[in-house]
């Protein structure tokens, strides 16, 4: 049953009237309400795709310290984004499969050697695996860009330093990890420990495979803890890589394990294992309910959630436009607008709207889309067709919605799945594309008139995970910053994914913090040891 109702989750599309790309151009770019007057150039995309300088060498699940096939003999086919077209055929895990991870981090965690090693010695083998991710950083950057369709610049220019950053940051707390000892009311001695809270049950998206690792396995490696991890579906390449790499920095066999597979059987089995002490879970706000209820119906296991979006980018009638377009282009198209936290409702003060918008229009209609592996590229195919699909529908909604298209909206080139920079203005706040979570390259430019107005609009919705603010007045960056309901609040910047910086959301954006001091305490139980003391020199 579960199973069914993630699949139904995963696989249901929105309500909206169909029609394909084409469709969408024919009807749009008449209507009254389109202001595009100039095309994106497709060269592009319509050039011979690049061939990645990497090749795949880790396609099996990885169990107990050895890749193996899964139990079934299945494999599912990971794509190139790009064209569309198989990379590689990729072992299936399933049930039985999670079932062998999980006996084998028990295993590990209540009879192996990591839990035991001094804190000192584990930080050294998350060094000396931080030190491997540096040697093998292009070919990881190649492989990342290659699944996941994201600009190779980006891949290993920002990430793959962030990655290597992140371990370093874990390192240095696992010999830091420590309780308190606490004055009590009579003759006793009392202590806590903080202690791993055992095996780890950790499900990772596919917008930023490498850096969800990190924040995920980082700090419950550091707190002594074993791990099962499901990659996801469409991008389990790297994870699997990293993996390897992890063994040859001393990691003990068991410690982290992968699965590669489907949402709807792996990770499924892994929400509701028996044997698994604590579940992290970062996608989709419906498919963390149901991880929820699976964890609740099973062992009542603890969840850390980091889940969707719909993030305000607040510009105020202060603030410097050219640099405020520029922040609001990255905000919300960046990582190909597949980014959770993405600035994706547009606010801008009402006496600067109109010089926003023109120049927000003629940022887009820059942005150079192509081939992800080509030097100088800003945004790269979307991950799959359905995403791809999806996207499009919320363009035709929002011109069926009466918002006024001023650029985009349709697909570039034949192959693959890229999407051009789409800008909407006349925005409403009721339109579903100011509401939902669009996860694509579609920026909606919202008008206010007054603090107290956009604060309140900028509230009204489920989400709260982040939100930006453009201003050069110390008051009105103050007011804001204290009045949004977002986990994390930008000012005059957007994106900073520094490792000691929590990030995490208000209302359905999640439940708990990752990143920083505060990602530790996800992974650890605090245990109160109270002795007694018989005739004590003092309290």
């Amino acid at each position: 049953m579960a199973a069914r109702r993630i699949s139904s989750l995963l696989s249901r599309s929105l309500s909206l009237p169909s029609g394909s790309a084409s469709l969408l151009l024919s009807l749009g770019r008449n209507s009254s309400l389109v202001r595009n007057t100039q095309r994106f150039s497709t060269a592009a995309v319509t050039e011979e795709p690049i061939t990645p300088p990497v090749q795949i060498n880790y396609t099996q699940l990885l169990i107990n310290g050895q890749f193996v096939n899964s139990a079934s003999g299945k494999t599912f086919p990971t794509l190139d984004p790009r064209t569309g077209e198989v990379i590689a055929h990729v072992a299936e895990g399933d049930a039985e499969d999670i079932n062998r991870a999980v006996s084998a981090a028990r295993k590990a965690f209540d009879e192996g050697p990591w839990p035991r090693m001094t804190a000192y010695e584990r930080a050294r083998i998350l060094l000396r695996f931080a030190d491997l991710v540096e040697k093998h950083s292009d070919e990881l950057a190649a492989l990342e860009t290659w699944n996941n369709g994201k600009p190779y610049e980006q891949a290993a220019k920002s990430e793959l330093p962030l990655l290597v950053r992140l371990f370093h940051y874990y390192a240095g707390w696992a010999d830091k990890i420590h309780g308190l000892t606490v004055p009590a009311d009579g003759p006793y001695h009392v202590q806590t420990l903080h202690e791993p809270i055992g095996v780890a049950g950790q499900i990772i998206p596919w917008n930023f495979p490498l850096i969800m690792f990190a924040w995920k396995v980082g700090p419950a490696l550091a707190c002594g803890n074993t791990i099962v991890l499901k990659t996801a579906e469409q991008t389990p390449l790297t994870a699997l890589y990293v993996a390897k790499l992890f063994h040859e920095a001393g990691l003990p066999p068991g410690v982290l394990n992968v699965v590669s597979g489907y949402g709807p059987t792996a990770g499924a089995a892994l929400a509701s294992h028996m044997d698994v002490d604590k579940l992290a879970f970062t996608g989709s706000t419906d498919t963390g309910k149901i991880v929820l209820e699976l964890a609740a119906r099973s062992n009542l296991k603890p969840v850390t959630l980091e889940l969707g979006g719909k993030s305000p980018f607040i510009v105020c009638e202060d603030a410097d436009i050219d640099k405020a377009v520029e922040l609001a282009h990255f905000a919300l198209f960046f990582n190909q607008g597949q980014c959770c936290c993405a600035g994706s409702r547009t606010y801008v003060h009402e006496r600067v709207y109109d010089e926003f918008l023109e120049k927000a229009k003629a940022r887009a209609l820059r942005r150079v889309v192509g081939d992800p592996f080509k030097k100088g590229v800003e945004q790269g195919p979307q991950i799959d067709s359905e995403q791809f699909e999806k996207v499009l529908r919320y363009i035709r909604s929002g011109i069926e919605s009466d918002a006024t298209l001023e650029c985009g909206g349709g697909r570039l080139g034949s192959k693959g799945f890229y999407i051009e920079p789409t800008v909407f203005s006349n925005v409403q706040d009721d339109m579903l594309i100011a509401k939902d979570e669009i996860f694509g390259p579609v920026q909606s430019i919202l008008k206010f008139k007054d603090l107290d107005e956009v604060i309140r609009r900028a509230n009204t919705t489920p989400y709260g995970l982040a939100a930006g603010v453009f201003t050069s007045n110390i008051d009105t960056a103050n007011t804001l910053s204290r009045a949004l309901r977002a986990g994390t609040v930008w000012v005059n910047c957007f994106d900073v994914f520094d490792a000691a910086i929590p990030f995490g959301g208000y209302k359905m954006s999640g439940i708990g913090r990752e990143k920083g001091i505060y990602s530790l305490h996800n992974y650890l139980q605090v245990k109160a040891v109270v002795t007694s003391l018989n005739n004590p020199a003092w309290l």
